[in-house]
């Protein structure tokens, strides 16, 4: 369905749900969410207020309630969690695959997440368990533990006998993984060679033998860039003695995508990825002003340097006029090269055999837009108030801050980067408090050397 056609879809399910709970159709809205997929129930909450949130839960039908879990973003479900009692959460998670299951335990709060692992079975208590002992964000909080595991040395008609006794096959499997005696994984064989070859010949002499298997300790990014760069469907996660412990498959690294997507966008106006649209006043207020404080900061560091030349300012009022241009213009220039960085950085185009060449890039970048645009408004300037020295001294001030917006662009996230802070979280506070600084100090420092 067109992204268009299924958002007017959703809109008209919302309406439809959200008058059947005005009239007070709880019969008519528990129908239609019956025949709801459980991603679109999701949507439907995430798309909902909290009243009309926490009346729609009710309706879901608690055999599906674990599957809409899944779907639903950290905040909200979050929100949905802590109303429901540890026993209904437990039976929710009872059928999730073991990465959702981590990850759907690893958001509850301390107390909550202790009452639900106690009010699970001991099966389940074990998945978790096991499922919380990786890392977050590796590729062991990614995978699933079901496989489908052959040996070398047997046929292919062994191995369909073998799956049409086991009934089914995970969902995503287009590989099966081929161990030896001690569940080593030495490599793959896939559906299409399966069902095409002679069932008499061995797997041995169809498995691909280099087909690469991710470490679990590795970072979700990496695995995301090997499925995009291999055009992998699954692939098989192993641990430092290269024993078979799970897989990864493609709907798992397509929400490591979007999230990583949401993230850098969200992380631009330091926002959380996560954030619920329709969480309360107060909660929103408190995650935003975070970052409001911040940049009052970087404001008033700028401002104080503004007021080393406030006789400047007296002596020359119209410089007041002109002196938010050389700012903004190093803010823009700045934002486009630090947007192309954080990005390259991402998706590891960006590494230390390449640095220097991208800093040089964009310095020249700078240097070339300072050239162009100084001389722009030097002539604008000197025609506007026929004072060629002042045209001079904000040319000048513009080259300045155009050349420090394109070095600070492209080193602030490299930086970051080696410090281990998240470059799109805290990437354009330092960026503007560069280029608001420099193009203060360099135009009014300048006015006040030349014109006074």
């Amino acid at each position: 369905m067109p992204e268009a056609l299924e958002q007017d879809y959703t809109l008209q399910q919302l309406q439809q749900v959200t008058q059947a709970l005005n009239s007070g159709q709880f019969v008519q809205v528990r129908r239609i969410l019956a025949e709801t997929a459980p991603c679109d129930t999701a949507l439907l909450l995430e798309s909902s207020p909290h009243k009309v949130r926490r009346q729609l839960w009710q309706l879901v039908d608690p055999d599906i309630q674990g599957d809409v879990l899944e779907e639903l973003s950290e905040d909200v479900r979050l929100s949905i969690i802590v109303q429901m009692e540890p026993e209904l959460i437990a039976a929710a998670t009872e059928d999730m695959d073991d990465d959702d299951l981590g990850e759907v335990l690893r958001s509850l709060p301390e107390t909550v997440y202790q009452d639900v692992v106690g009010a699970m079975d001991a099966q389940d208590r074990e998945r978790a368990t096991q499922a919380l002992s990786y890392q977050e964000r590796s590729a062991g909080a990614l995978m699933n533990t079901d496989t489908v595991t052959i040996r070398p040395d047997v046929s292919l008609d062994v191995v369909l006998r073998y799956l049409r006794l086991r009934g089914e096959l995970p969902d995503g499997t287009d590989d099966l993984y081929v161990v030896d005696k001690d569940n080593c994984f030495i490599g793959a064989l896939s559906l299409n060679s399966l069902l095409t070859n002679s069932p008499d010949q061995l797997v041995r002499d169809l498995m691909d033998t280099d087909k690469e298997s991710i470490p679990i300790t590795m970072e979700e990014k990496e695995v995301a860039q090997l499925f995009e760069r291999h055009n992998w469907i699954s692939a098989a996660v192993v641990d430092d003695n290269a024993h078979l412990l799970g897989r990864i498959t493609i709907d798992d690294i397509v929400d490591v995508i979007r999230e990583d997507a949401e993230h850098s966008l969200m992380s631009m106006a330091g926002l959380d990825d996560e954030e619920d649209t329709f969480a309360p006043v107060f909660k929103s207020s408190k995650r935003r002003s975070i970052w409001l404080g911040i940049n009052l900061l970087t404001a008033l560091l700028a401002a104080f340097v503004a007021s080393f030349f406030e006789s400047t300012l007296d002596i020359l009022p119209f410089l007041a006029v002109l002196n938010g241009i050389v700012p903004s213009m190093g803010g823009v220039a700045g934002s486009q090269t630090l947007t192309l960085v954080i990005r390259g950085i991402a998706l590891g185009h960006i590494n230390q055999t390449n640095q220097r060449f991208i800093l040089g890039k964009e310095l020249a970048i700078g240097a070339l837009n300072g050239v162009l645009w100084s001389i722009l408004i030097a002539g604008v300037v000197a025609l506007w108030q026929w004072d060629f020295v002042l045209g001079a001294v904000i040319a000048f001030a513009m080259f300045m801050n155009l050349l420090a917006a394109g070095i600070a662009g492209a080193s602030i996230p490299i930086i970051l980067k080696r410090m281990n802070i998240d470059p799109a979280l805290a990437g354009s506070v330092v960026l503007t408090t560069v280029t608001d600084i420099v193009g203060i100090f360099a135009f009014l420092g300048t006015a006040t050397w030349f014109l006074i």
